[in-house]
């Protein structure tokens, strides 16, 4: 019976010297050279002493992936009848008991032929790398399940073969092998991608320039959030907590005010102006709303979502506090409040919340953006 996702991260998820370690080559489309560099990769690190082994390479009829794979030992694939027809496999059992440093597993959306060990290659290579055997691996953006009904929408194409996001997620490195879509284009006219009688109707359908944009954007953006994943993730381990902008981050303090979409709406153009994440915060402080006030604030969420915003509700006695611990945790740049044409206590107690924002948060610029007149 397969194994459900929970059950693969257990798994792998033993203490790091008893795991491999995965490292991922991702391209935005074939051809862009994920293989070679794996290859030219494994090479290095046998010239240094390391034991590799290639597990599977599909070299596609390429010449030059080849013989860089020759350079290489090369484990026995397993052979599968199926319907009549012989088919190899990676020996996934072979490679355990050969037990190498390090093993080459192509394409890692691979679906396995009816009889094998596991039915998708992912699978296979989690496997591997529960045995404390490193694994270098190659796989396409489109290839990714999140991904793939968005490539269909941009080429029309139907990506059969795919991975879930949380294996690619669970890699120890991802490197991109990036390519301009022109130089890509002027490979496949060269012949060195498929064989010349596919090269013009390639170019007209999956490999014209807009669907290679599109798709090294995808691409592009894959590798930005798995690095700012990596990140957060270093800053946690060592409990980092000012804030380094190196990605900025806007959060909109929300309330349930019947201005607010206007507010949320400003907030959305800058956050867009500059390719930055949106996060809408209401901070409940324990007094009772109305039920049009709840219905409002309601709507201002989900205006908020419909925007991008990714919608957050906290709970605390003082908004300032809250909203300080929310830019330390989520290591927001920008705050952004709206401000109605207030004046005495009212103004007051909102200039002090700002206040106390400024003296509790850690570094973070605050815009007060003025909301509409009645």
């Amino acid at each position: 019976m397969p194994k459900t996702p929970e059950q693969w991260l257990q798994v792998v998820s033993p203490p790091r010297k008893t795991r491999g370690t995965l490292k991922l080559f991702l391209g935005y489309a074939p051809g862009v050279g994920k293989t070679y560099t794996m290859l030219s990769e494994a090479i290095r690190r046998h010239s240094r002493g390391e034991d590799v082994v290639v597990g599977v390479v599909e070299t596609h009829g390429r010449k030059a992936i080849a013989e860089l794979a020759s350079q290489l030992e090369i484990a026995p694939r397993r052979k599968i009848e199926y319907k009549g027809t012989v088919f190899e496999e990676m020996d996934v059992d072979g490679i355990l008991a050969r037990k190498p440093r390090v093993v080459l597993i192509d394409e890692l959306a691979h679906t396995n032929i009816p009889g094998s060990k596991h039915r998708k290659r992912y699978e296979d290579v989690l496997e591997v790398l529960s045995a404390g055997i490193d694994v270098l691996s190659t796989v396409n953006v489109q290839h990714l399940e999140s991904i793939a009904p968005t490539v269909r929408t941009i080429t029309g194409v139907h990506v059969r073969e795919t991975v879930p996001d949380w294996v690619v997620h669970s890699a120890d490195e991802t490197v991109m092998i990036d390519l301009t879509p022109e130089a890509l284009q002027n490979r496949m006219k060269r012949g060195d991608v498929y064989a010349a009688t596919k090269v013009e109707q390639a170019l007209r359908n999956f490999f014209r320039r807009g669907n290679l944009i599109a798709l090294r954007e995808l691409a592009l953006r894959q590798v930005a959030e798995q690095v700012d994943r990596t990140l957060e993730s270093y800053m946690e381990q060592k409990d980092i907590q000012t804030t380094w902008p190196v990605r900025e981050r806007l959060a909109v303090c929300i309330s349930p005010n019947p201005k607010g979409q206007y507010l949320i709406a400003r907030a959305a153009r800058m956050a867009r102006r500059m390719d930055a994440e949106l996060y809408a915060v209401y901070v409940d402080v324990g007094q009772r709303t109305s039920d049009a006030e709840q219905k409002t604030l309601d709507a201002n969420m989900e205006f908020a979502e419909s925007l991008g915003a990714t919608t957050v509700r906290l709970k605390g006695k003082d908004v300032a506090r809250a909203v300080a611990a929310f830019v330390r945790e989520k290591h927001i740049t920008q705050v952004i409040f709206g401000r109605s044409a207030v004046d005495g206590w009212r103004k007051i107690a909102y200039m002090n919340n700002i206040n106390r924002l400024l003296s509790e948060a850690p570094a973070v610029d605050v815009h007060i953006v003025t909301q509409e007149p009645d």
